[in-house]
């Protein structure tokens, strides 16, 4: 039988699941911030509000957990372009309560999409404007959450050369190559919707360690699909294959890509474009991997959550599709 976990307010925007602290955090058009947790962890039935408060005067479009080996907090990309971090604190031995922690600030550009990502030197995040400019910033102190610099800005191209007109962004997707341990370089997949072509396909970036700087080392768009708009991306959890798996969502559909693991003599990491999943109406807004990176959750504008598997063979196909009762 299928039962509700926890009620949302009308006006909920976005969520974030916290899986080490089994936490969920949401945002609202109002800019509300809404924390539930879990009455029982080892079970996870059911969960209650431990936190409401209005942090922002617009609407929050989206909310990240920072990775818990950093404490507590969550960051909010607001509608105006704001983006915010807050930190739950204990403060003179009063109960637990959330406090702003730092605001980004950025003059007349809007901050698209943000992902945190823990790297061999730390904490870092990397954040997509709506210029078409991609920042990456580190934390200082991993005790101080409120002390940031940036480490590159750069923008969304794999040609460092190309002359760029004027960008204007309207999203972004970014995702972290959930990988950790020790010998690996930092990297992500970043894909824009803008009115220029070169910055649109999604790029994987990786840290240079050697020269400290980002380089892209794939593009993950055969060559006449390179100028089409990515809605989102979702960089899957590696369990011992020979390659990494990336979801890819543009107006065409969700396209698999599978990336090689060991680069060229220039560096840069094999492509192949191996299924296109159709079903879904308009735009596919959110992805989601299982902890295994095995199984693929999907929705979008047509309001249907589907799961995607591949087969024995690597053929990939729906595996379920759940709509909204109400």
């Amino acid at each position: 039988m299928d039962r509700s976990l926890v009620a949302l307010d009308k006006g909920t925007t976005c969520s974030s699941w916290n899986y080490s602290g089994q936490r969920l955090a949401t945002g609202s058009v109002d800019g509300t911030l809404s924390v539930f947790d879990s009455l029982d962890p080892a079970s996870s039935s059911s969960f209650t509000r431990t936190h409401k408060s209005r942090v922002h005067e617009s609407s929050i479009i989206k909310v990240v957990w920072v990775p818990p080996e950093y404490g507590d907090a969550v960051a909010c990309v607001c509608e105006d372009g704001t983006l915010s971090l807050w930190e739950e604190l204990v403060e003179d031995a009063k109960p637990l309560t959330w406090k702003l922690c730092k605001i980004f600030r950025s003059n007349s550009v809007q901050v698209l999409d943000i992902e945190f990502g823990l790297t061999l030197s730390g904490l870092k995040m990397v954040a997509a404007y709506s210029d078409g400019h991609v920042k990456v910033y580190e934390v200082l102190d991993p005790l101080e959450l409120k002390n940031w610099q940036l480490q590159a800005e750069f923008q969304n191209v794999s040609d460092s050369v190309s002359t760029l007109g004027k960008a204007m962004c309207s999203s972004a997707s970014i995702s972290w190559n959930p990988l950790r341990g020790e010998g690996h370089e930092s990297s992500f997949v970043l894909g824009f919707n803008s009115n220029l072509a070169q910055l649109n396909s999604s790029k994987v970036w990786e840290f240079d360690q050697a020269h400290q700087r980002w380089l892209p080392v794939a593009e993950l768009a055969l060559p006449d699909d390179k100028g089409d708009a990515v809605y989102a991306v979702a960089w899957a959890p590696n369990i011992g294959r020979p390659y990494e798996i990336i979801a890819v969502a543009t107006y065409k559909g969700i396209t698999i890509w599978h990336l090689g693991l060991k680069p060229d003599p220039d560096g840069r990491l094999s492509t192949e474009k191996v299924a296109l999943l159709s079903g879904h109406e308009g735009e596919v807004w959110q992805m989601e991997w299982d902890m295994s990176g095995m199984t693929l959750a999907t929705t979008g504008k047509d309001g249907v959550v589907r799961l995607w598997q591949s087969n024995l063979n690597g053929a990939w196909h729906e595996q379920a599709a759940f709509e909204a009762t109400t």
